[in-house]
């Protein structure tokens, strides 16, 4: 199973028959990443605001063979139980014998039933870079409750990439001791990975 970043919090992920791209960006609505044109058997959206719910900007091709099991996890884009910013759907995705978790806008804390749900992970995407979302420390502290194998950080800035306001990676590194930094946007799950951080590079326009 390969997982690409297309930026932001925009993944593809790849299984051996279906293809999902979860939050796409809307054109121009993130600075430094280029337009979503993918294509994909599902799109998923955390929330509906425009830099995660661009599912225009996605081709829709059909299934071959239905591979991913999808649960929705209802929770919320703030810690004010979504007065400030609604909410926000965390997305748990099963195939092939691999569970992944997408946590979209999370704005606060796990609760003692999400945390079981989200349960026995092997790839966890969870965003980090604070002011709209949970922050750098509140993402270190959900990893530690969670344990997933694999943890993608994502919605942080990077240079000219991501909102201003947004803290940079390493603030969520900083947590960790084994983190490894790719110099690729995609990851094939492996099971050689343990407990491992990995910070999946964006690729320079050429």
């Amino acid at each position: 199973m390969l997982i690409k970043w297309l930026g932001h919090s925009c993944f593809k992920i790849t299984g051996d028959y279906e293809s999902v791209v979860l939050d796409p960006f809307g054109d121009g609505t993130v600075s430094g990443y280029r337009p979503i044109r993918e294509e994909a058997n599902m799109v998923l959206c955390s929330h509906l605001h425009g830099d995660h719910n661009a599912v225009g900007n996605v081709h829709l091709i059909p299934m071959t063979r239905e591979e991913f099991s999808v649960e929705r996890i209802e929770s919320f884009h703030d810690d004010k139980q979504g007065r400030l910013r609604g909410e926000n759907t965390i997305h748990l995705l099963e195939a092939d014998g691999y569970r992944l978790a997408h946590l979209g806008d999370l704005g606060c804390k796990l609760t003692a039933g999400q945390i079981e749900q989200l349960a026995d992970l092997d790839v966890l995407m969870i965003p980090v870079g604070g002011y709209y979302t949970i922050d750098a420390d509140q993402a270190a502290e959900i990893v530690r409750q969670l344990r997933p194998r694999i943890t993608i950080p994502m919605h942080y800035r990077s240079g000219r990439q991501g909102y201003d306001v947004l803290a940079e990676v390493g603030q969520f590194t900083r947590h960790f001791e084994k983190v490894l930094y790719l110099a690729s946007d995609s990851l094939e799950i492996s099971d050689e990975l343990q407990d491992e951080i990995v910070v999946l590079d964006y690729p320079q326009q050429a």
